[in-house]
């Protein structure tokens, strides 16, 4: 059981003035009932059920091959749960990009089957039609520059963006047309914390940092990441808070071991006649 109540939930306008406020931003994934229950019992203000679930839960080396369906899934399963933090959606490659009416149609399901309270695309001036018409139709947008995961084969891989003039002036001047197009609050993934900074000065609504410093009004992390699910996986923006890799899997180890010893199950673990 929650120990906040519903009547404290997380709303875009407190996202939104956040930033004016000088309060920091927390926002984290999830992807499903089990770990939404645990983060219901926390301060996080946001929560992303992000197209990284494609990675995280369904073993794809990308995002791309995630569908609409998959996030329709996931998202559902955690706003059964949530009723504090405030629950975004990311919209999956290829479900915005071809048109507004396929944005419309998409963000649609994503508020009116999944019980999202937002969505999130990724992209600067190429994606402002999308964003000014889910907007206007009433559905919250987060903007994502810098790394986008769904353009990374366009990218050349995994890399920090935005280093050099051309390549900075282009990020701002992208931030600067989706808040104009009316996006609530802008990812800035893997940028160079100096821009970010300058980035999240300029704009009036807030941005939420993964791997871009310390400057943004927030910071977004992928869950199983913090928790340390993969030991293997240490990019430098990551903090690891647990080692809970090694626990589930010496857990599931012991477990093995005392079955196979005859040891579990003993008779504290059996019914009586």
């Amino acid at each position: 059981m929650s120990k906040y109540t519903q009547s404290e939930a997380v709303t875009v306008s407190q996202i939104v003035q956040a930033k004016a406020a000088g309060k920091k931003i927390s926002s984290i994934t999830c992807y499903d009932a089990a770990f939404a229950r645990l983060i219901e019992q926390t301060g996080v203000d946001l929560v992303l059920v992000g197209d990284s679930l494609g990675n995280v839960m369904l073993g794809y080396d990308n995002t791309l091959p995630v569908t609409m369906d998959d996030m329709v899934h996931h998202t559902a399963a955690v706003t059964r749960i949530l009723r504090r933090p405030f629950v975004c959606a990311d919209m999956p490659f290829l479900s915005y990009n071809v048109s507004v009416e396929q944005a419309l149609t998409n963000a649609g399901r994503l508020v009116q089957e999944a019980g999202a309270q937002a969505v999130k695309v990724e992209g600067g001036a190429s994606v402002a039609p999308q964003v000014k018409a889910l907007v206007q139709a009433g559905i919250p947008v987060m903007g994502h520059l810098g790394l986008t995961p769904q353009s990374v084969h366009a990218m050349g891989g995994y890399r920090v963006q935005g280093r050099g003039a051309d390549a900075a002036k282009r990020m701002m001047d992208d931030a600067l047309t989706l808040q104009e197009a009316g996006i609530f609050s802008l990812v800035l993934e893997m940028v160079p914390a100096e821009l970010a900074g300058r980035i999240t000065e300029a704009l009036k609504i807030p941005t939420i940092g993964i791997g871009a410093g310390p400057k943004c009004d927030g910071q977004i992390i992928v869950l199983h990441d913090i928790l340390g699910f993969d030991e293997e996986f240490n990019p430098k923006f990551l903090k690891k808070y647990a080692n809970l890799g090694k626990v589930v899997r010496d857990a599931v180890s012991t477990y093995d071991q005392e079955v196979k010893a005859g040891s579990f199950p003993s008779a504290e673990h059996s019914f009586k006649d």
